[in-house]
C-alpha cells in the first residue's frame, strides 16, 4: 500500500473512498462503534474499525504496526480474518463475498473453499458486473495490489485457522462461535 502511511486514515479521510468501501464492500468505518465491550481471552486490545451491514465489525488486535484483523459477525461468530489491515482490504476488496467462503467452508476444509468462491465469483460477475470496475476503483486509490481469488482464499483459511485456544472473542453476549461454517457447497442448490 503505497498512497498512504496509515490507510485508516485514509480512508476516514475520504468521503468517496469511505462510500465506495462501505456500498461495495460492506466495510464501513462510520459503523466502528460498538455497544458491548468486546475482548479476547487471552487479554489482547481490540480496536473497533468498521462495520457491516449485519452488524459484524472489524477489529485490530493488539499493539505495533502489524495488527491481526478480526472480523465478529452480528450472528456470534469471530476470528481472525487478516495478518495486518492491509491484507484486510485486499481481502473484503478483492474477494467481497469472503464471509460466504467461510460459511460453505464444510468446517473449514480448504477445497470446499475453493469451491465456493468459484461459484460465488461466477454469481458476483452475473449479479453485479460493476463490481470488477468498483475492485479496480477501490484498488487503485488505495494502492493495493488485488490477488487472484484463489490466493485470497487461502490467505483467508490460513488466517482463520491461526487463531489459537486462548483467542476465543467475547463480549456481553458471551462467547463466539469460530468463523468455518458447517456447510459443504453442495447445500446451495444453485450450485449444483
Amino acid at each position: 500500500m503505497s498512497r498512504s502511511a496509515d490507510p485508516l486514515r485514509r480512508i476516514r479521510d475520504d468521503q468517496a473512498l469511505t462510500e465506495l468501501l462501505s456500498d461495495s464492500f460492506e466495510f464501513d468505518v462510520r459503523r466502528a462503534d460498538h455497544v458491548d465491550a468486546p475482548r479476547l481471552m487471552s487479554g489482547l486490545p481490540l480496536e473497533a474499525v468498521a462495520g457491516d451491514f449485519t452488524g459484524g465489525k472489524f477489529y485490530l488486535c493488539g499493539e505495533g504496526p502489524a495488527r491481526p484483523v478480526w472480523y465478529a459477525s452480528g450472528e456470534g461468530e469471530a476470528g481472525v480474518i487478516a495478518r495486518d489491515f492491509s491484507e484486510a482490504l485486499g481481502l473484503v476488496v478483492g474477494l467481497p463475498y469472503w464471509r460466504d467462503c467461510l460459511k460453505y467452508s464444510d468446517d473449514g476444509d480448504l477445497t470446499s473453499m475453493r469451491a465456493a468462491a468459484s461459484f460465488l465469483q461466477r454469481d458476483m460477475l452475473t449479479s453485479d458486473p460493476e463490481m470488477v470496475s468498483a475492485q479496480s476503483r477501490a484498488a487503485g486509490t488505495l494502492g493495493l495490489e488485488i490477488k487472484p481469488v484463489p490466493v485470497l482464499v487461502e490467505h483467508l483459511h490460513m488466517a482463520v485457522r491461526s487463531a489459537g485456544p486462548a483467542d476465543v472473542f467475547l463480549d456481553g453476549t458471551g462467547e463466539y462461535d469460530g468463523l468455518f461454517g458447517p456447510f459443504p457447497p453442495s447445500r446451495n442448490p444453485r450450485w449444483r
